[in-house]
């Protein structure tokens, strides 16, 4: 068993910035998988900002988070959508679009879902 651990988004390993500056992702790593922080500035939309990195139709990482601060609106391939704000944990599975909702930037923090998100 692990000792304690004690990590920093405020210091992350890595960042992986989104297109056209729209926001960032900071990860920690840890036993368990990567832990990220996604700041989406008003105006970001996956099919915009991501998809050109991820190359995929929809974006197919499962999400499991909870949101900070601002508003994200999330629409699955099948037509299900949900919007998301502050102290929202959410469980999105792969398979949707999203952008944020407002002229707020969007901040939640990922459990599950960001280990190849915007990764080049």
């Amino acid at each position: 068993m692990a000792g304690l651990v004690r990590k920093s988004l405020d210091t992350p390993e890595e960042t992986r910035p989104f297109e056209a500056g729209m926001g960032k992702l900071e990860l920690v790593s840890t036993e368990a998988g990567p832990v990220g922080r996604a700041t989406f500035q008003p105006g970001w939309r996956w099919s915009a900002h991501v998809k050109p990195i991820a190359q995929t139709d929809s974006c197919q990482a499962p999400h499991m988070g909870y949101f900070i601060s601002g508003r994200m609106k999330v629409v699955m391939d099948d037509g299900q959508e949900m919007e998301f704000g502050p102290g929202d944990f959410s469980v999105i599975p792969p398979g949707h679009d999203a952008w944020v909702v407002g002229d707020q930037p969007c901040v939640v923090i990922d459990w599950q879902g960001f280990a190849d998100y915007a990764k080049r």
